[in-house]
């Protein structure tokens, strides 16, 4: 069965950090772009960061750059979103997602998705 699972979100305090896991099952990982998509209540799902296939290229959206770094384990079928300097407006369910088909950080492109993991940040 296909499936991807998100973990490691949780509340944190602004200034804070957060690595979010995403394991796949089912399926070759490498073999797909990996994305991480994220939304905040009364808001529509936004990309948030994405890496392709090749490692080649990566898509940060500018409200998270410098703060927010993503990566991949092919090996271990995994990718992550490394998440420092939390901000309260970064509060949202954070859901990965891998697709095979360019463009590799968008929304309605992409093949699977996680069920989410949510991130509250606030003091």
């Amino acid at each position: 069965q296909v499936q991807l699972v998100e973990s490691g979100g949780g509340l944190v305090q602004p200034g804070g950090s957060l690595r979010l896991s995403c394991a796949a099952s089912g399926f070759t990982l490498g073999n797909y772009a990996i994305g991480w998509f994220r939304q905040a209540p009364g808001k529509q799902r936004e990309g948030v960061s994405c890496i392709s296939i090749s490692h080649g290229s990566t898509y940060t959206r500018d409200s998270v750059k410098g703060r927010f770094t993503i990566s991949r384990d092919n090996a271990k079928n995994m990718g992550y979103l490394q998440m420092n300097s939390l901000k309260p407006e970064d509060t949202a369910v954070y859901y990965c997602a891998a697709g095979s088909q360019n463009p590799y950080c968008d929304y309605y492109t992409m093949d699977y998705w996680g069920k989410g993991t949510p991130v509250t940040v606030s003091s």
